[in-house]
């Protein structure tokens, strides 16, 4: 276990290093690109091989995308096309759209080097929109845009169209801020000269050239071989020919001085060919043109050596994208028919859970629903055996109350009789019998008045009904309607209220008549339904 700890230690440390190394290799590369390119290309490839080994992927794309900007100024192309490549390749592995921003930007320059207008445009533009997703997303600045522009801007004066390159360094202008290098304003005011030159104000163009100048001979010098060619081509225009070919001189110096920018050699030799050809010295006109004719084969004919090898990497890199493509575009597929599964799934599934909630649903409120018809079935029949159980009770009452008051009569009838046999007794003490009746006469109402209380005690509601349906009632007509309430006959009523038959019709006649009751209707039942 110690010594697997240990080897797994002394591997981290040595990638740590390996690492370290590389950065320290790679940045020692940058410094010298300019003034020594081919030590430079040395140094970059021993970064790339260390950062590959150390797994250093971002590294290992830098130093391909240094060393292809290196051999494009050097007008290797097909080794140029290549590191690009490599690089686009690595940066897709790695998901880094910034690095892969930058290999576009670089491929639409290396297109823009053969002519190839669409091409160099399609890219730039693919880098272009990388930056600004950036942008967007806070990962970059919006100054970091002026470098897209700038190769924009690069493109359309390498294509003599001054109007989209003006377009563009404005764009440059617009993005530009004190956070950039010194170097991107230097090349913009490079471009600034070229735009002034065409549009004829070449000596406010020989003044920017002037103050560029100083800054390229003591930061980048291989760059002065563009600068020193589009000064040539301001003092072309102004028709002094002297200084239009020292400064073309100049430019061819510093490319083989520095061995940079070969690929504009062609280019300055042509210059140089028409400039000897305007003043009438064929000879010197058709050696340069026989140099520029020379150099453009050499390095643009796809059938030179050097060349040669483009349309291969250009082959096998879009037979690699295309089958890279396929495998995605498979991969997209195969993910797209697996997230129709799972989404066919989920509305199946979403379907069947929402089909359960329904029918739980339904059972649930049916269920409540029985339970609420059960619970007023009950309380119903409850509140119906409460109102039969009252009306029981309270016809039992009355039947007690009626077996009250018939008990009642027959006590009345009872001391009647006893009364009209004191009064036919002789030799009693008259003092006695009047003493003996009167107590009884008492007794009469007093029983009365007690059967009066009872009965609105028990009927409690009909006796307030009566009352204030009919409040012009006398006692008398109370008491025929609480008899008749009782179901007593027009006989017990006069025996109890001690009056005639026909006096008892004669008060239900008068009853009948106060309370607006219709010949044909029957009183007892109009009184029973109070």
């Amino acid at each position: 276990m110690i010594v697997s700890s240990l080897s797994g230690f002394a591997n981290t440390t040595m990638q740590d290093s390996i690492h370290n190394n590389s950065n320290q290799v790679f940045h020692e590369a940058k410094k010298i690109r300019y003034k020594n390119p081919d030590s430079a290309l040395v140094l970059l490839k021993q970064a790339y091989n260390k950062s590959i080994i150390s797994g250093n992927t971002t590294q290992a794309v830098e130093s391909l995308i240094e060393a292809a900007i290196i051999h494009a100024n050097q007008a290797r192309y097909a080794k140029a096309y290549d590191d690009s490549w490599k690089a686009l390749f690595l940066t897709e592995d790695i998901k880094n759209d910034s690095l892969k921003g930058t290999v576009y930007n670089n491929l639409g320059r290396l297109y823009s080097f053969y002519k190839r207008e669409d091409q160099a445009l399609k890219y730039l533009q693919a880098s272009l929109e990388i930056g600004k997703s950036l942008v967007e997303k806070k990962k970059r600045k919006p100054a970091s845009l002026v470098n897209n522009y700038h190769a924009f801007c690069s493109t359309y004066r390498e294509f003599d169209n001054v109007e989209m390159a003006e377009k563009y360094l404005d764009s440059c202008f617009l993005y530009y801020d004190e956070s950039l290098l010194e170097k991107n304003k230097k090349y913009l005011q490079f471009e600034k000269a070229y735009v002034l030159a065409q549009k004829k104000d070449q000596q406010e163009a020989l003044k920017i050239m002037r103050t560029i100048e100083p800054w390229f001979l003591n930061n980048q010098p291989s760059y002065l071989v563009l600068v020193y060619t589009y000064w040539g081509d301001i003092h072309q225009a102004l028709n002094n020919y002297k200084l239009c070919e020292k400064f073309y001189s100049k430019a061819l110096d510093f490319s083989k001085t520095y061995n940079s920018h070969i690929d504009f050699t062609p280019l300055i030799y042509g210059k140089l060919s028409n400039l000897y050809s305007s003043k009438g010295d064929m000879d010197k006109a058709f050696n340069y043109f026989t140099i520029a004719k020379s150099l453009d084969d050499q390095f643009f004919d796809s059938r030179s050596e050097n060349n040669r090898p483009l349309l291969e990497i250009k082959g096998v890199y879009l037979l690699e994208k295309e089958r890279q493509e396929r495998l995605i575009q498979k991969q997209r597929l195969e993910k797209l028919e697996q997230e129709d599964k799972i989404y066919f799934l989920q509305r199946v599934i979403l379907i069947g859970a929402i089909v359960f909630i329904i029918v739980v649903g339904l059972i649930y409120l049916k269920n409540l629903r029985a339970k609420h018809q059960v619970e007023k079935q009950l309380i119903r029949k409850n509140k119906e055996l409460e109102v039969r159980k009252a009306k029981e009770l309270l016809e039992l009452k009355n039947k007690e109350l009626a077996t009250s008051a018939l008990q009642l009569i027959e006590k009345d009838e009872f001391l009647r009789d006893l009364k009209n046999k004191l009064k036919s007794e002789d030799g009693l003490n008259s003092f006695e019998i009047n003493k003996i009746l009167k107590s009884i006469s008492v007794s009469n109402n007093v029983s009365w008045e007690e059967f009066r209380l009872r009965f609105t005690a028990i009927n409690e509601t009909f006796y307030k009904k009566i009352t204030e349906k009919y409040p012009n009632l006398s006692q008398t007509d109370l008491k025929i309607c609480a008899l008749v309430k009782l179901n007593f006959s027009s006989k017990d009523m006069a025996r109890l209220l001690s009056i005639s038959v026909e006096s008892v019709h004669t008060t239900r006649y008068r009853l009948r008549k106060k309370m607006g009751i219709a010949r044909g209707e029957n009183l007892e039942k109009f009184i029973s339904s109070l």
